[in-house]
């Protein structure tokens, strides 16, 4: 995915800059709890801008210093590449998993999303 993607303030004028843009959608992932998550397209619903592949793309490029386990796939499924480390953070918190069936491939949990997914509600009362 290209850079022409992201929403017009997610340029930066300098190299370093995070964009604005990302710095929103890293804050959304901070303020999911533990054991709790969010899609990404419920971030960008949240956020009223972008959607699920300009949330992607922020996690990918930028969301190392976040709990980037928490904006998961709406199909619940592990992020590809990163299954154990998100699995081990997933039974470290208590998030609702579903245990994988026998013609699971890897054999891994998906995310039971129905229990584990965050509407923002709780502790979002101070979000602007």
């Amino acid at each position: 995915m290209s850079e022409e993607s992201l929403p017009e303030d997610a340029h930066p004028e300098y190299a370093d800059a995070l964009p604005e843009y990302a710095e929103r959608v890293l804050e959304v992932a901070e303020l999911i709890p533990p054991g709790r998550v969010m899609t990404y397209g419920d971030v960008a619903e949240w956020l009223q801008e972008g959607g699920p592949r300009q949330v992607g793309r922020v996690m990918a490029l930028y969301g190392g210093a976040v709990p980037w386990w928490r904006v998961v796939r709406a199909d619940g499924v592990l992020l590809p590449g990163h299954e154990l480390r998100a699995l081990g953070h997933y039974r470290t918190e208590g998030t609702p998993l579903k245990q994988a069936g026998r013609t699971t491939e890897g054999h891994l949990p998906r995310l039971d999303m129905k229990r584990a997914r965050w509407d923002g509600g709780e502790r979002a009362e101070g979000h602007t």
